[in-house]
C-alpha cells in the first residue's frame, strides 16, 4: 500500500531539503507493509516477485525467526529501479519513518549517480517478474525437480561473472582463420647481400612467431574467458530452456554486482545523509533518544568483523573534513610534525564538493584505496583479526597499517570471490573444460571446490578441470567426469617448482 496522508507530506518535506543539499534522484515510491511482508521482500532481494526456489523460503524462515527472537529488524528497504521502491515498517515510530526516508534519500542519490550504476537495468521490477513467468513456465512444461536441480547447479556459480565486464570490452575481435600457409616475407636484397639483409636466424625467428600465432587463432578460446557464465551459456550444450534458466541467474547476478561492489560506499552515503537530514532540519526535542539509539545501533563497532555502515560514514565524514581544512596533497603529506598536521586547516572549504566528487566515480576498492589513511586507522581502530586455533578465538595479528590496507581491499576484491577464467575448452583436444584460478595466497575451500566442478559438469556435459595452487602441495589440478564419480587432483609442481616458476616468495610447509 503506498503512503498518504501524514507519511506522504513528510516525504515531500524530506525530498526538498535533500534537493536543496543537492542530491539528485528519481521519484520515490513508498510502500507500507508489516514485518511479515518485509522479510518476505527481503528473502527476494527487494522484489515482490521472484522465480519459485527453496533458497528464498530459507532464507524468509531465517529472517523470521531471527525478528521473533528480537535478532534484527528491518527498518527501511530500496530497491535500484526507476521509479525507486521504497518500504516502511508499519510499527515503525513516526522518528524512524523520518530516519528511514532521509537514508532511502541518499540510497536514491547514489544509485542514480554512481557510475558503478550506469549499466544496470532501471526496470529491473518488471524484468524479475518476467524471469519468475518464464521459469515457472519451464516447470510447468519439463518437471519443477528437473528445472530447480538445474537452477540449483546455475546458482552456484553465479559468482563466475567478470564484474568489470559492462565497462570494458576484454572480448578480441574475432577473425575468420585463413588456411594459406604464412611465410615470413623477406626484404629485397642483391645475392651477395641477402645473407646480410636477411639473415637465416632472424627469418626462422619470425617464422616460430607466425606458427605460434597461428596456433593461438586456433585455441578455443583464443584467449582466456573471465565471465565463465556467458561461456557457458554460448558454448555449453544445453536445451533451449537451460540456456535461457543460465542467461537468466546471469543477468540478475550482473544487476545485484554494483550493490556489492559499492556496499561499504552505498550505506556510508546513506548514513551521511539521514544524519545531516536529522539533526538540521528534521528532528523534535522529543524524538532524539529515540533517534540517538537507533542510529547508535546502526553505526556501532562490532568486535572482530566490518560494520559497513561505520566504515563508509566516517570515511565520507574524514574526506570533507580533510578537504574543508586543506589537509591533503604533497605538502600535508610530507609534514612529519603530528601536532601541525592536527591543526592543519587552509579553509579551503571544499569538502561537500568532494564528497559528491567521490560518490560520482569510486566503487569500495578505490574508495579504501584512494582516501584510508594511516590516521584514520588509529583514530578508528582498525586491526587485522586472525583465529588463534590454540585460543579458540579471534585475536589481533597486526597493527600495521599496510597490512591492515591490504587486507581490507583483498576481502573487497571481486567480492572476496575467487577469480576463474575459462581457459581451454577443448582440453587436450577431447572438449574437456579447463579451468584456472587466479591464486592469491588463500586455498580454495575444498568442500566448495568440489562441489563448483559436479555444477560445472552438470552445465557442460564433459568432464572439468580447474589449475589452482594449495599451500602444502604446490599446483594441483582438480578433476570431475562421470568415469570417477568423485573429484580428483593431480599434483602438476611442487611448492618449489612453482615458486621458481612465479619469481616471488611462497612459503610452504
Amino acid at each position: 500500500m503506498l503512503i498518504t496522508g501524514e507519511l506522504a507530506a513528510l516525504q515531500k518535506e524530506i525530498e526538498k531539503i535533500a534537493r536543496d543539499y543537492g542530491l539528485t534522484f528519481p521519484e520515490v515510491r513508498y510502500e507500507m507493509v508489516d514485518y511479515k511482508t518485509v522479510n518476505l521482500l527481503a528473502a527476494y532481494d527487494g522484489f515482490p516477485i521472484r522465480y519459485p526456489h527453496w533458497r528464498f523460503g530459507m532464507e524468509y524462515e531465517r529472517l523470521s525467526k531471527s525478528y521473533a527472537y528480537g535478532l534484527h529488524r528491518i527498518y527501511e528497504m530500496v530497491i535500484n529501479t526507476e521509479p525507486i521502491y521504497a518500504y516502511l515498517l508499519q510499527s515503525n515510530l513516526m522518528v524512524d519513518q523520518k530516519l528511514v526516508m532521509a537514508h532511502v534519500c541518499g540510497h536514491a542519490d547514489f544509485f542514480a549517480n554512481n557510475l558503478w550504476f550506469a549499466h544496470t537495468n532501471r526496470k529491473m521490477l518488471d524484468e524479475v517478474a518476467n524471469h519468475a513467468a518464464r521459469i515457472r513456465n519451464y516447470m510447468d512444461r519439463f518437471g519443477q525437480e528437473t528445472v530447480e536441480n538445474f537452477l540449483d547447479a546455475c546458482l552456484s556459480l553465479d559468482n563466475l561473472i567478470d564484474i568489470h565486464a559492462p565497462g570494458v570490452q576484454r572480448r578480441a575481435i574475432v577473425v575468420k582463420e585463413d588456411e594459406t600457409p604464412q611465410i615470413v616475407k623477406k626484404m629485397k636484397a642483391k645475392d651477395y647481400m641477402d645473407s646480410y639483409i636477411n639473415p637465416p636466424e632472424f627469418l626462422a625467428e619470425q617464422q616460430r612467431r607466425l606458427t605460434a600465432e597461428r596456433e593461438q587463432m586456433k585455441k578455443f578460446p583464443a584467449e582466456s574467458e573471465r565471465d565463465v557464465l556467458l561461456f557457458l551459456q554460448e558454448y555449453a550444450p544445453l536445451e533451449n530452456w537451460q540456456r535461457d534458466v543460465l542467461g537468466i541467474v546471469r543477468e540478475e547476478a550482473y544487476y545485484f554486482a554494483p550493490q556489492r561492489q559499492t556496499k561499504i560506499m552505498n550505506e556510508g552515503w546513506a548514513v551521511f545523509w539521514h544524519t545531516r537530514l536529522m539533526t538540521n532540519h528534521l528532528l523534535q526535542s522529543s524524538e532524539l533518544i529515540d533517534y540517538a539509539e537507533h542510529h547508535s545501533g546502526t553505526v556501532a563497532a562490532h568486535p572482530g568483523r566490518l560494520n559497513p555502515y561505520r566504515l563508509g560514514y566516517e570515511l565520507f565524514l574524514d574526506i570533507e573534513d580533510r578537504w574543508n581544512r586543506g589537509a591533503f596533497g604533497p605538502e600535508y603529506d610530507n609534514c612529519t610534525d603530528r601536532v601541525a598536521r592536527s591543526q592543519w586547516d587552509k579553509k579551503l572549504g571544499q569538502g561537500m564538493e568532494k564528497v559528491f566528487s567521490v560518490r560520482r566515480i569510486y566503487n569500495d576498492v578505490g574508495f579504501i584505496d584512494a582516501f584510508l589513511t594511516e590516521e584514520f586507522a588509529r583514530k578508528h581502530k582498525l586491526f587485522v583479526f586472525e583465529y588463534n586455533e590454540h585460543i579458540n578465538e579471534y585475536e589481533i595479528s597486526s597493527r600495521d597499517f599496510q597490512a591492515v590496507k591490504q587486507k581490507l581491499l583483498f576481502q573487497l576484491t571481486n567480492f572476496g570471490q575467487p577469480i576463474v577464467d575459462v581457459v581451454d575448452a577443448n582440453y587436450e583436444n577431447r572438449g574437456e573444460l579447463y579451468l584456472r584460478h587466479h591464486y592469491e595466497g588463500i586455498d580454495l575451500d575444498r568442500p566448495y571446490l568440489e562441489a563448483t566442478l559436479i555444477n560445472l559438469y552438470t552445465i557442460w556435459n564433459r568432464p572439468v578441470h580447474l589449475e589452482t595452487v594449495l599451500e602444502d602441495k604446490g599446483m594441483v589440478v582438480f578433476r570431475y567426469g562421470p568415469e570417477g564419480g568423485s573429484v580428483q587432483a593431480a599434483q602438476v609442481m611442487d611448492g618449489r617448482a612453482l615458486l621458481e616458476r612465479l619469481g616471488q616468495l611462497v612459503k610452504y610447509a
